[in-house]
């Protein structure tokens, strides 16, 4: 396959003019990172509206799941765009942080092992004891609690509603042009083509097909180390009262789920525990967090099931298992379940952050970012486009 290094510098010194297909996260923030460069962009989506697992997250924008270095960074930098476009008004947002509790000792010795590889890093982290934590979060279980990791870095955006913002805001700040309901048939000498009757030509094309692993270039992606997620979620009616739980709450079962907290010299250990005391919760994938949306709706999830084909059906058993897990550091007003869904995201299985590779001259591929598009497109498409 052929080589990102190797395109002609003349050739994209010359180019203009760049064609995204799909309007995820991924899409349109390599639109973005285009038309900031110059370049007249046109985007192609196959559904009317976006309808992926763009917009079947928590709206989490989550610097502190990125390990030391260059993620991070990439999570920053994807934050200040978001608080950029956000600032225009199209979009509720808050920096709302996240807290990580511990009920447990082992919980809390990991937080107090993460505090200080954090302080290293340069992250703005903090441990808060049980008084601290009230002060923070009403919503927080004070019985038993040890402590909580606070992080002033997380954004929180309602998916729904910033993913169906950003292609007007897209289309008003930088011209980029939206055509819905055309799905791309193929792809050849730099034309896309849709159906047969519609060709439409560009300098460059990028492909961001999210989890649709079987319609462009399916013979490339069948030689690639990816495989899909689906996971379960759901949300919660609003909040009576306008009440609002403060920062984005997490279990203990988290601090096993992301990277950046692999440096805890005590994870294995916790790891052993969950294995040994809550098997079922790890077969399943299940980690327990909850974010709040400006109408006060609780979002909470999710699960992890991979393979390259998943039954479109959700699982009551791991609904329930969520929320049994949810009760055990979070309290609300009301518990009443609005919505359930399921979403299903590509992931690479060889430890990689991302997938970006030219299937034939000047067409890209931009996958395989994971669970955290959110937290990572914005900054990974800049960084992708400048490379260039």
């Amino acid at each position: 396959m052929p080589d990102k290094k190797n395109i002609s510098n003349r050739k994209f010194m010359q180019s203009r003019s760049a064609i995204v297909i799909g309007a995820g996260i991924v899409g349109l923030a390599t639109a973005r990172a285009l038309a900031v460069r110059g370049f007249s962009v046109k985007v192609f989506e196959r559904s009317e509206k976006a309808v992926g697992a763009s917009i079947r997250n928590f709206g989490m924008i989550w610097p502190i799941g990125q390990p030391g270095g260059k993620m991070y960074e990439r999570a920053i930098r994807s934050r200040e765009i978001w608080k950029e476009i956000a600032a225009t008004g199209n979009f509720w947002h808050e920096p709302a942080g996240s807290l990580h509790l511990a009920y447990k000792p082992d919980e809390w010795q990991v937080l107090q092992e993460l505090l200080e590889q954090f302080h290293k890093e340069g992250r703005a982290v903090k441990l808060l004891d049980k008084k601290a934590v009230a002060s923070v979060s009403a919503a927080a279980i004070p019985d038993g609690l040890l402590g909580g990791l606070y992080s002033g870095d997380e954004l929180i955006v309602d998916p729904r509603e910033a993913i169906a913002a950003l292609p007007g805001w897209l289309a008003e700040r930088h011209h980029v042009e939206f055509f819905w309901g055309k799905c791309v048939s193929y792809i050849s000498d730099q034309v896309v083509y849709i159906g047969m009757e519609e060709e439409y030509e560009a300098d460059l094309v990028f492909v961001c097909n999210g989890a649709d692993l079987e319609t462009l270039y399916p013979e490339n992606f069948s030689q690639l180390p990816v495989t899909k997620c689906k996971l379960q979620m759901m949300r919660l009616i609003p909040q009576p009262g306008d009440w609002r739980i403060g920062p984005a709450l997490c279990g203990g079962l988290s601090l096993i789920h992301y990277n950046s907290f692999k440096t805890a010299a005590s994870l294995p250990a916790l790891k052993q525990r969950y294995t040994e005391e809550l098997a079922g919760y790890l077969e399943w994938g299940i980690h327990v967090m909850v974010a709040q949306n400006g109408r006060g709706e609780l979002t909470i999830g999710d699960s992890h099931e991979y393979g390259l084909t998943h039954d479109p059906f959700d699982r009551q058993c791991i609904n329930k298992m969520i929320l049994d897990y949810l009760r055990t550091f979070a309290r609300f007003r009301d518990w009443s379940v609005a919505e359930t869904w399921n979403g299903v995201y590509t992931k690479l299985t060889d430890g990689e952050a991302d997938l970006f590779f030219s299937p034939e001259p000047f067409v890209y591929v931009i996958n395989g970012v994971g669970g955290a598009g959110m937290t990572l497109s914005f900054g990974l498409a800049e960084e992708l486009v400048a490379g260039l």
